[in-house]
């Protein structure tokens, strides 16, 4: 009776401070995610506030919160929603997430951490909060194409982070063994993962589905939960987090295509236990962390947000986005929540890092949650001032740069698609091949030496050499086949966009050609590097190999550079022919549309004109004044009036009526520079 009677106090404690504070950020227009934590501070045991409450049964709820916070996820996502978003936001979760593990572990190896330590830092920022973001952008009232984007890579993250989740434990496992224990725990989890989700999906939707001809709300709910917790035990009993067993129960659930309907059953049960799980997070969070690592704070809350806009931001625009949209993608990810709660705790829980990680990954997440609002609605203004700045080299290219990637969106035929799917499967093999290579001859390294010893009688040294000769030459042919892959897909894809011309013929493609090409090898790069590094910075010196990186970077980096300009000197031909044209079809008193890439150099795309006719807007004003190429991502290479013309205006122009003004960009810029150029005052 006593034990029920101190349940029931706790319990009720516990939720009337989280309702308190809840209501009070719902006022204040804050995330209430962050009331919950602030009433676990108040509840906990490090402010001198009399209101305390028993540690142990906070957390055994805290994991029931884990449970049901992971499974709505799960049912959120799905492996058709995956395949979906998978082309674009794939891609740009795989730069961040793997450009944030790297920041995390070499920040994490610069404080003196140990190698896991620092591999779970990373790990803890690299992914940004599902339920913080969502709540934010619904707060404020924002749907439009970025949220899309946004939401498309907050799918991918999560399932990094179950990924995350379920590989941790076994990298934990195998820091004081052998490549062969590591082999050994990472083919325990691959079976695992695959028995789970192959018996799943052959059962769990066929149960639900006679479980569901009944009718029964109440009938529903006891076996969906009944089946989470079935599946979070099994992965607990294998050595595994209850998160893990709990978001694979809700992605098969959501298989039988009434996830929707089950989401809105489990959301009162949820919301419940994930309020008890942030007051947990805030019951251990010390506020004195603030003091003994202030600098650590400081430097990861600045990796967080910095670091998370730039691979989000590089991500977006590499995939085809233009500049403004991914600035605004960047910013609104730039935060961390949920998740890195969990991996944070699961490091502390499995000893694999010391006790100031968990507190540290909750400050982080506090101050970058509170900022997240602010961010979120001043995006659009940052995107705008960075684009008004932007030399005008890179305005040209990145309006380009668009056109270029919708076009290569474009249905190719087959013998294309063949080729470009051959390449790419090519260099994903030659990629895991040079990885598991280097790799299992690091880990394997000392077995290796001491059996050379033993079977040639050599001392330590020189076996350990031979040792790592035979691992680079094993891996040489890999590491040459990655590059000519890499090369090859960069000029595959460029051909697409702007097809080579036959022998003999004059080449007018040749400077969009180049600068594209090497920003697609530049891209690639970062996709397959950035992972390279973060999942091998924990077995090879990471010094050399970022060293590497970082040339091969410089590199690209170089001649990218020097292909804008010459993309710069090309738009100025194009510019000037485009504005002949103009005027002769103004002559003729013939209006010219639109103007086929093939009338004059290619790589500018299709020229679309617009004549200012009497009260549009943009009359009196700059190209500067209207923003137009921040706003809508279209740029103007070409202004004619009369016989006069500019070229590649500089943004001081004053725009008078009668004006036409020459127009490339992607379809959806171009409709909303019409728009906002023709618009009425």
């Amino acid at each position: 009776m006593h034990q029920l009677h101190n349940f029931l106090a706790n319990l009720t404690l516990v939720l009337g401070v989280a309702a308190v504070t809840a209501f009070l950020f719902q006022r204040l227009r804050q995330p209430v995610v962050l009331g919950y934590i602030l009433a676990g501070m108040i509840v906990g045991p490090y402010i001198p506030i009399p209101l305390a409450v028993d540690s142990d049964i906070v957390h055994t709820l805290s994991e029931l919160g884990i449970i049901f916070l992971l499974f709505s996820l799960g049912l959120e996502f799905s492996i058709r929603k995956l395949m979906k978003v998978l082309p674009t936001a794939g891609l740009i979760t795989l730069i961040q997430c793997a450009f944030m593990l790297w920041l995390g572990y070499i920040t994490g190896r610069a404080f003196g951490w140990s190698n896991i330590e620092s591999f779970y830092a990373g790990a803890m920022i690299a992914i940004s909060s599902t339920t913080i973001v969502v709540k934010a952008f619904s707060e404020l009232g924002i749907r439009d194409n970025v949220t899309e984007t946004v939401f498309a890579i907050l799918i991918v993250e999560d399932f990094i982070a179950i990924l995350l989740l379920a590989g941790l434990p076994a990298l934990t496992q195998s820091r004081d063994s052998s490549g062969l224990m590591f082999a050994k725990a990472v083919g325990t989890l691959v079976m695992f993962l695959v028995t789970v989700i192959a018996a799943g999906m052959i059962l769990i939707p066929r149960i639900l589905r006679i479980v569901m001809r009944m009718n029964r709300s109440e009938v529903t709910l006891v076996v969906i939960i009944g089946i989470c917790f079935a599946i979070s035990l099994l992965a607990k009993e294998m050595g595994y987090s209850v998160a893990l067993g709990a978001f694979i129960a809700g992605s098969l659930m959501a298989e039988s295509g009434d996830e929707g309907y089950l989401d809105t059953l489990i959301r009162p049960v949820r919301d419940l236990f994930a309020a008890v799980f942030f007051v947990s997070v805030g019951m251990l969070f010390d506020p004195s962390v603030f003091a003994r690592h202030w600098l650590s704070l400081l430097i990861f809350i600045v990796l967080v947000v910095v670091g998370k806009f730039l691979g989000v931001t590089v991500g977006t625009f590499l995939v085809g986005y233009g500049t403004r949209h991914s600035i605004r993608t960047g910013l609104s990810l730039a935060q961390i929540g949920e998740f890195s709660f969990i991996i944070a705790g699961m490091g502390v829980a499995t000893g694999a890092t010391g006790t100031f990680l968990f507190p540290l990954a909750v400050a982080v997440s506090i101050i970058t949650t509170f900022a997240a609002p602010w961010r979120i609605r001043g995006s659009d203004t940052i995107a705008k001032w960075v684009d008004k700045y932007m030399p005008h080299r890179l305005q040209t290219f990145t309006t380009l740069y668009s056109t270029w990637i919708q076009r290569l969106r474009q249905p190719q035929s087959p013998v294309a698609r063949s080729r470009i799917k051959r390449l790419s499967f090519l260099l994903f093999i030659d990629t895991v091949l040079f990885t598991s290579i280097i790799l299992g001859a690091l880990l394997s390294l000392e077995t290796l030496t001491s059996r050379l010893k033993t079977w040639i009688d050599l001392p330590e040294i020189p076996a350990q050499s031979i040792g790592i000769l035979m691992t680079i030459v094993l891996a040489t042919p890999f590491g040459v086949g990655i590059i000519r892959c890499i090369h090859a897909l960069g000029f595959e894809l460029t051909a697409r966009v702007m097809p080579r011309q036959e022998k003999g013929k004059l080449d007018l493609a040749v400077a969009p050609r180049r600068v594209l090409t090497v920003t697609l090898q530049l891209g690639i790069v970062l996709l397959v590097g950035l992972p390279l590094l973060a999942l091998t910075q924990p077995f090879v010196p990471s010094f050399y190999s970022a060293l590497v990186f970082a040339i091969i970077l410089m590199f690209l980096g170089v001649v990218f550079w020097r292909g804008t300009t010459q993309l710069y000197g090309h738009v100025r031909a194009g510019a000037e022919m485009v504005v002949e044209m103009l005027s002769t079809s103004m002559e003729k008193q013939r209006e010219i549309s639109v103007i086929p890439e093939d009338q004059f150099l290619p790589g500018l795309g299709s020229v679309f004109s617009i004549r200012l006719v009497p009260g549009s807007l943009a009359i009196g004003r700059t190209l500067a004044d209207l923003n137009l190429r921040g706003i809508t991502g279209a740029s103007v290479i070409a202004i004619t009036h009369g016989k006069q013309g500019v070229v590649v205006p500089t943004g001081k122009e004053r725009l008078q009526e009668g004006d036409i003004l020459a127009i490339t960009g992607t379809e959806e810029a171009l409709k909303l520079s019409k728009q906002l150029l023709l618009g009425r005052e």
